[in-house]
């Protein structure tokens, strides 16, 4: 016997249950990006490297991206993020778009990541953004979105909560502790890793950076300053904001975070699951000001965040939040009584369909506990049944699956009293 090919590894397999919740997420993102008049978008699943190596960061694209040579000898990679595939298609449009534009993308992504609980190496990620302005509100905006989602999907600020952080602030207080230029990126990277590294590890990580003592205790003072974003007209300006669109208690500030991607400028956020003893990141975003300057286009100020679905399932699923599977979206089954009603039960489906019910015929013609039993497993409400004597009287037998109450209807009033089984 043939060994069983098993699939490639860190990738996934969607059931229909799976893919039911994939969707249920889709429809959550969708809802929320078009409460705001976002405008869904797409882009290629392969692109150059060249791309990337500019300002996604070199452990992005050298160690976590599927790179391969093309048969034209190119090299390209499965898209690890959509930001800059965003910026090279703004910036070939630039001139003829309105703006703000308002964009948002769900589709796959590929990373090669060591495959663990909550990551996979590919992954479905939700990808907004607004470009064409610059300012603390339009932040606001998109950390408003996020919030949107969250509570559209039953997570609350007890379970799920946004911390945010601006980059232009910390860089001055970087400046206030004397961190040379050239080391800032060093620092914010010291920074983002703080939570992930243990406090003696991360310490002697930082005077390996050339940190001295006193910048290194200046730094934990910065980093344990919860008021810090008083100090920020931005960060002022956004909480004033956020309050404006219902949202500020899903919102914190937290000097911590600042985001590991090297194009973010300005304000920077992650959302956090925080019902658990373990935090787990589940979007994040922030500004960036520079980035269609680096792929051929005039300086355009952006605002974006990226959620993937793995993590969101698994969190919906660990607090019980998961939405029930419903195994077909047809809720009506017309059975077949026997070879001679076959036609009859596919006339009457057709007839239901085009009125813009969901129906499934079952496939034979087998005894109809049989079929009601199957019914009853895919969790439809409805049978109908065109027997002999239906077909004589022109009439159609239906049987509520909820209750096991049968009547029997004429013809034409059968869309009706099914419309009104199902509106029960």
């Amino acid at each position: 016997m043939a060994s069983k090919i098993q699939s490639v590894k860190g990738t996934r397999e969607f059931y229909p249950e799976q893919m039911s919740l994939r969707n249920f997420i889709y429809e959550k993102m969708r809802a929320a990006s078009q409460a705001f008049g976002y405008q869904e978008w797409d882009a290629p699943f392969i692109e150059t490297i060249d791309l990337y190596a500019a300002k996604s960061g070199e452990e992005l694209v050298k160690k976590q991206s599927f790179t391969f040579q093309d048969r034209g000898g190119d090299f390209v990679t499965l898209r690890p993020e959509l930001t800059p595939s965003l910026a090279r298609m703004i910036a070939a449009k630039q001139g003829e778009l309105t703006y703000p534009v308002r964009w948002w993308s769900f589709g796959p992504f590929w990373r090669y990541e060591s495959p663990q609980k909550g990551r996979s190496r590919e992954f479905f990620q939700w990808n907004i953004d607004m470009l064409g302005v610059n300012s603390p509100e339009a932040d606001a905006e998109l950390i408003a979105i996020a919030a949107t989602f969250l509570r559209s999907v039953r997570l609350n600020p007890q379970l799920a909560t946004i911390f945010v952080n601006n980059r232009r602030l910390m860089e001055s207080e970087f400046d206030a502790l004397g961190v040379a230029p050239d080391k800032r990126l060093e620092v914010s990277n010291l920074v983002d890793r703080r939570s992930k590294m243990e406090p003696a590890k991360w310490e002697a990580y930082a005077f390996e950076l050339g940190l001295t003592q006193v910048q290194v205790d200046g730094l934990k003072d910065i980093l344990g300053d919860f008021d810090l974003w008083k100090k920020s007209d931005e960060l002022t300006r956004l909480f004033a904001a956020l309050e404006a669109l219902g949202v500020k208690e899903y919102v914190k500030f937290d000097p911590n975070i600042m985001r590991g991607l090297l194009y973010y400028t300005g304000t920077v956020f992650e959302a956090f699951e925080t019902s658990g003893s373990l935090k787990r990141a589940i979007l994040g975003g922030g500004r960036y000001d520079n980035l269609l300057a680096d792929v051929g286009g005039q300086p355009l100020s952006g605002v974006g965040f990226a959620m993937g679905d793995v993590v969101m399932g698994i969190i919906l699923q660990e607090n019980g939040l998961l939405p029930e599977f419903i195994p077909t979206p047809a809720e009506i089954l017309v059975t077949v009584f026997d070879e001679s009603m076959w036609m009859k039960s596919f006339e009457l489906a057709a007839q239901l369909r085009s009125a813009g019910i969901n129906v499934m015929v079952y496939p034979e013609p087998v005894k109809l506990q049989k079929q009601f039993k199957f019914a009853d497993k895919m969790k439809m409400k409805i049978a109908l049944t065109v027997g002999p004597d239906e077909a004589a009287n022109d009439s159609v037998a239906i049987k509520n699956l909820t209750n096991g109450e049968q009547v029997t209807v004429k013809r034409e009033a059968v869309f009706q009293s099914v419309k009104e089984l199902l509106e029960i």
